[in-house]
């Protein structure tokens, strides 16, 4: 239900369903649903537990209004009503809890409104009437002409340097002020801090693709990622470390694949490790964001990156990128010393803002959206305009699939399983 839109199916479904939990309600909303034009009996008198149990097995309104006063658990029940809705459903929650920390939440977990009980019929009637308006609005997709689309992977030299921060800021730059549809997808399965930094609760989609590869399809990445806003949407875990993850990268490489086909930019965070270990991961990626700090330890990893990306990821462009860059007195190398150690100049220099940092950590938003004017994130302004700059300049390249084109997800997934 916060997923990407997706038109046609939408067509196909009722315009209007509601699950409530008592008498009352169902009474305040049949008269206002027929005022809309729609049937007073698809009001049902089941609560939260049988709208999951109902959609499970048919398709899912239009429109769908839940009654959350029968349950103990209002978060983790909007999550199991979105693993049965079918994406692009508008879904509406009431309840009897008035809470500003769940009405944000449930917010962010992608419904359109929560309203009070006792219900007040012009706030429903409101509500419903926006509801319809963003039901039948043109679509920012139907308005713009398809763009080429922008691979990018971000990775760190050494943890800790801000690569996901940076991760983060790129993507929703990218987003927000360039106006691409963008997926970030965090890879660091256990510690990735994409939703963490966005105030958002990260799913299990990402598990459960790495449990199930086959299933991985558009729908499945509908239902599975997370919105940040209209534009940019995320896709990352916090998997229990007590039970480490283990895969061969197929899972990870059919998401890229699937969200090529989807979004007009894919911003991967890359774990240096993960990404030695699946090298395949950057066949796609146009640009690899590497990113640094100065330091001695960062020197030495910085050669050895640039390397190994030589060798695995010739097709990409390298933007090496210093990060959290002090003023020279408090550096640990100079910038001419590290840039003559790496044999090569740095890219990009983003200056350290401990307040902008601090202040993005405590509200949960990216530092591009709070430092819109800091010297921190200019230079962040100008890279994703650089990054997109050089992708529209090879838009007529005629491989814009690449390696994906030769593999066959599913027979490899089925010959993985008979060698297990």
């Amino acid at each position: 239900m916060n997923a990407p839109w997706n038109p046609q199916r939408a067509l196909k479904r009722d315009p209007f369903q509601a699950y409530v939990c008592d008498d009352w309600a169902a009474e305040a909303i049949r008269p206002i649903a027929d005022e809309q034009g729609w049937s007073p009996d698809k009001v049902f008198k089941t609560g939260m537990r049988g709208a999951i149990q109902s959609l499970a097995v048919s398709a899912s309104p239009q429109i769908l209004l839940v009654d959350l006063s029968d349950t103990d658990d209002a978060v983790g029940e909007i999550n199991n009503l979105a693993e049965v809705c079918e994406p692009g459903t508008i879904v509406i929650a009431i309840g009897q809890v008035n809470d500003v920390r769940l009405y944000r939440t449930l917010m962010n977990s992608g419904i359109h409104d929560y309203l009070l009980k006792p219900l007040s019929a012009d706030q429903l009637r409101d509500t419903l009437e926006q509801a319809r308006a963003i039901l039948h609005a043109p679509r920012p997709a139907d308005q713009t002409p398809e763009r080429a689309h922008c691979g990018v992977a971000v990775i760190g030299v050494r943890g800790g340097i801000g690569a996901s921060t940076i991760a983060t800021s790129l993507g929703w730059l990218m987003a927000e002020r360039l106006g691409r549809s963008t997926a970030l997808l965090d890879l660091d399965v256990h510690f990735g801090t994409a939703a963490l930094s966005l105030d958002l609760e990260p799913g299990r989609g990402l598990v459960d693709a790495i449990d199930n590869p086959s299933r991985i399809d558009g729908l499945f990445l509908e239902r599975a990622m997370v919105k940040a806003s209209e534009r940019l949407a995320i896709l990352s875990a916090e998997a229990p470390i007590s039970a480490p993850i283990l895969t061969d990268g197929i899972a990870f490489a059919q998401l890229q694949e699937e969200m090529r086909l989807t979004f007009e930019t894919t911003l991967v965070d890359l774990p240096r490790d993960m990404a030695l270990q699946q090298p395949m991961l950057l066949n796609t990626a146009q640009t690899v964001v590497l990113v640094t700090e100065l330091t001695l330890a960062a020197a030495r990893d910085t050669i050895r990156m640039l390397a190994w990306l030589k060798l695995n990821a010739p097709q990409a462009a390298v933007l090496l990128v210093a990060n959290r860059v002090q003023p020279a007195a408090l550096c640990e190398i100079a910038q001419s010393d590290f840039e003559g150690s790496i044999e090569r100049p740095v890219d990009v220099l983003i200056p350290y803002d401990q307040k902008l940092v601090v202040q993005a950590a405590k509200l949960g938003k990216p530092i591009a959206e709070l430092g819109k004017s800091s010297r921190t994130v200019a230079p962040m302004i100008a890279m994703v305009q650089r990054i997109c700059a050089s992708t529209e300049d090879g838009a007529a390249a005629p491989a814009r699939r690449g390696l994906f084109d030769r593999f066959d997800f599913k027979a490899l997934l089925s010959k993985r399983a008979g060698t297990a």
